[in-house]
């Protein structure tokens, strides 16, 4: 037992000296054999970070606190950015925050914003009442009212309101779904809006509310209000994978296999549900990585490698 801890000791020290410098983001990076080794690596700092308190450069545009709803005294607002040089309408990406839905704040995707936006992109965050606040679906229903204020608004920022993607991690991934998969159908709303988003980008996000991990999860109960027993119904409501059919927008998605908050299983079982409607959908399998697997550098940089490419083919075309 002690050579083997030993052994994984030198290892995880042979692990620091080569941090990012030959990775190829094309290849998923190499993970960890349980979470006790990553903590350790974590902890030896043989996980180069990825950098999310950025700036936001002097080619960016940025319009913040954006009021696009207010409700029971409370004011939601979003954030928009895009290049300062823009010069025609471009797709728009809507980045939803983490945090068990009971926590987090728009700002916690800006380094997927800034990059983005430099990419040529419109990008926008937004905030959501937290499970503390209101009750599900009111997260789901903050979700519908801003895609509908950006598009109502997209000439005002260079939005192209055909070609949206909902993106998001975690509780964010969650929301991004349900909107998406609830709303695949080509229905307007009062304005004449098309309501239907074009792709979306789940990054280790829960898509079944009904299996025996979900119905157990305190964070799920403060977000319904009350436990599966008590309502069954409201959860398979809040399940995005029971909403998939064969209209529901492309979607690419990423989960780690040592993800011990949102079963990896989850994003494998939606993969499967989406190929059966023949919906072009992408699973990354991540071994080796937990949940905010992004924060590791070399993650982050698959994530966007393959977003990337995805986004040229089903939002940009």
């Amino acid at each position: 037992m002690v050579n083997k801890i030993v052994l994984t000791f030198w290892m995880i020290l042979l692990f620091v000296g080569c941090k990012t410098n030959d990775y190829d983001p094309s290849q998923p990076p190499e993970g960890f054999a349980n979470n006790t080794t990553l903590k350790i690596a974590y902890t030896l700092g043989a996980i180069e970070p990825t950098i999310t308190n950025v700036e936001v450069p002097e080619s960016i545009k940025e319009h913040k606190d954006l009021i696009y709803k207010s409700i029971d005294s409370t004011t939601l607002k979003l954030d928009i950015y895009h290049l300062y040089d823009l010069k025609k309408d471009a797709p728009l990406i809507v980045f939803i925050h983490g945090g068990a839905w009971e926590k987090g704040k728009k700002s916690n995707v800006l380094h997927y914003l800034v990059s983005y936006a430099q990419k040529g992109y419109v990008t926008a965050t937004i905030q959501y009442r937290l499970s503390g606040v209101a009750k599900y679906p009111a997260q789901l229903l903050d979700v519908e009212d801003a895609v509908k204020w950006l598009k109502f608004h997209a000439k005002d920022y260079n939005i192209n309101a055909q070609k949206v993607a909902l993106a998001g991690g975690s509780a964010g991934g969650h929301l991004a779904m349900q909107y998406a998969y609830s709303h695949s159908y080509n229905k307007v709303d009062s304005n004449g809006i098309p309501t239907n988003v074009q792709a979306v980008i789940n990054i280790y996000g829960p898509s079944d509310l009904t299996t025996e991990i979900a119905k157990k999860e305190e964070r799920v109960h403060r977000l319904i209000g009350k436990k599966y027993e008590e309502v069954p119904e409201m959860y398979r409501k809040a399940s995005p994978i029971l909403f998939v059919n064969k209209n529901s927008p492309p979607t690419i998605s990423f989960h780690g296999t040592l993800d011990e908050l949102v079963p990896y299983r989850q994003s494998k079982k939606l993969h499967e549900t989406l190929k059966t409607y023949g919906v072009p959908n992408y699973y990354h399998e991540l071994k080796g990585w937990p949940h905010s697997m992004d924060l590791s550098a070399k993650v982050f940089s698959y994530i966007q490698y393959h977003t990337d490419i995805f986004l040229e083919k089903h939002l940009k075309a």
